[in-house]
């Protein structure tokens, strides 16, 4: 399940609603990201997130089937927020649940992965020095590289 909104979420309830009543599941791994205060060493006082709507649901929605496809997943839920926020705010969270652990771990760290360098989403840092677009980092393209199948 995917969603792409503006509204913040709650991720306890998130989880609840992903695993009522599915008892095969016996591990569930989230992960919440969080506007930072701080980037690249300088002061962050918001950030603003965009996207082109149906275009993002479509990526977001076969980076889950990819998920889905390399681990043997009961659910996945992956959030991504757009708008204005705050530092502090929950920007995404990824929810993986597996009858195993393992699975759940790495289906999950894939996700984060993947999202961070495959979603179409555009970052723009509200600061002191003025505003500047977020650029892809190395370390997140070497995180994401090691997901790719030879």
């Amino acid at each position: 399940m995917i969603r792409v909104q503006r509204e913040d979420f709650d991720l306890a309830a998130e989880i609840a609603a992903l695993t009522a009543g599915r008892t095969g599941i016996g591990g569930v791994v989230s992960f919440t990201g969080l506007v930072r205060d701080i980037s690249t060493g300088k002061q962050v006082s918001a950030m603003t997130l965009e996207h082109y709507p149906g275009m993002t649901e479509k990526e977001l929605a076969r980076i889950e089937a990819e998920a889905c496809a390399r681990w043997p997943l009961e659910a996945c839920l992956l959030i991504h927020r757009y708008g204005t926020l705050q530092p502090g705010e929950q920007i995404m969270a990824v929810v993986t649940a597996s009858a195993h652990r393992q699975a759940a771990f790495e289906a999950a760290e894939f996700l984060v992965d993947w999202l961070k360098t495959k979603a179409p989403f555009w970052k723009l840092e509200a600061g002191a020095e003025g505003d500047s677009w977020v650029e892809a980092q190395a370390s997140d393209d070497a995180a994401a590289a090691r997901w790719e199948k030879p």
